[in-house]
């Protein structure tokens, strides 16, 4: 998957383990990808690396499957091991030129940022293919993270216009609108698809509302 086809991505799903459990993760995402997700990220926080690995290649072959890009979360070796599309880390994770050590110059890398400031200098580095912008909202995945709320989004995305910039934390469908309005492209939504009780139409409305 080439940088520039994530300009097309709307809507970024994440299968956390904090809201799947391990023997559905398959069934979670075959239903997302029924729904019309764009990208698709394995999260395991806490878990041991070879449950990662194991999660990861059952993932990533429903995703060849369904022509959706995989990414794994903070584990730029398990991307590498199982082929994934690309590795999405965090500003406490490895710095690029590790990351790239593993993982190499054809593998999307993806990184957290969490203010204006923090996008910028992710955006300078020509090796960042897209970045997460947030906690925009308050979200139990990121307890100890402040929401930034969406003042900034129109001016991270004026800055970066090349960058593809999805907004994070918190954000499920009810409040999806409030986003786009605020200037948001794309979104990634987590506990909302996870938790919702047909996943594929939560992920065809919500995608419905970011191509308003």
């Amino acid at each position: 998957m080439a940088r520039s086809a994530l300009f097309n991505a709307k809507l970024y799903g994440i299968v956390d383990l904090g809201y799947a459990a391990s023997d559905d993760l398959a069934r979670v995402t075959r239903e997302m990808i029924v729904g019309g997700i764009d990208v698709i990220q394995l999260r395991a926080k806490g878990r041991s690396e070879s449950e990662i690995k194991a999660w990861s290649r059952e993932i990533v072959s429903v995703c060849r499957d369904g022509g959706v890009p995989f990414f794994v979360n903070d584990h730029a070796e398990i991307a590498a091991a199982v082929g994934a599309d690309g590795v999405h880390v965090g500003q406490d994770d490895a710095p690029m030129d590790e990351v790239r050590a593993i993982v190499g110059d054809g593998m999307l890398v993806g990184r957290s940022t969490h203010s204006v400031e923090q996008a910028a200098a992710a955006a300078a580095d020509p090796r960042t293919d897209c970045i997460g912008f947030g906690p925009l909202f308050a979200t139990p995945t990121k307890p100890t993270y402040t929401p930034i709320g969406t003042r900034e989004i129109q001016t991270v995305h004026a800055g970066h216009p090349d960058l593809p910039i999805f907004c994070i934390g918190g954000i499920k469908k009810e409040n999806l609108s409030d986003v786009v309005t605020a200037g948001a492209r794309r979104a990634v939504i987590v506990s909302g698809i996870l938790q919702a009780p047909d996943i594929a139409a939560y992920v065809r409305e919500s995608k419905a509302i970011l191509s308003e």
